[in-house]
């Protein structure tokens, strides 16, 4: 069965940088594709980016360019989300997912980590 577990959320001080990971398990990756997503109090889910494992390859939503990151491990299953000069909107949950390819719908999720930004 497939899992995704996020984990590296918190409190952070605006103006700061986080790194989130995703860890990924009973999973073979041949052209699956990574997204991050995140949801804020009262509002949609939100798309960020996503990476594609085979090429390592990203695409990051254009309201998050400059700011964000995207990476993966394969040796540790893990993906790895980082964005950069955090505010106050940045305030939600992060989610990871998981889809066959980019082109797919994302069709594992994790559970979510949540991030406050403080001001």
């Amino acid at each position: 069965q497939v899992q995704l577990v996020e984990s590296g959320g918190g409190l952070v001080q605006a103006g700061d940088s986080l790194r989130l990971s995703c860890l990924i398990s009973g999973h073979t990756f041949n052209n699956d594709a990574v997204g991050w997503f995140r949801q804020a109090p009262g509002k949609e889910r939100e798309f960020l980016g996503r990476i594609a494992w085979s090429t390592g390859s990203t695409y990051y939503s254009p309201s998050m360019k400059g700011r964000v990151s995207i990476s993966r491990d394969g040796a540790k299953n893990t993906v790895y989300f980082e964005l950069n000069n955090l505010k106050p909107e940045d305030t939600a949950v992060y989610y990871c997912a998981a889809a066959p390819n980019t082109y797919s719908p994302y069709n594992f999720w994790g559970r979510g980590t949540r991030v406050t930004v403080s001001s």
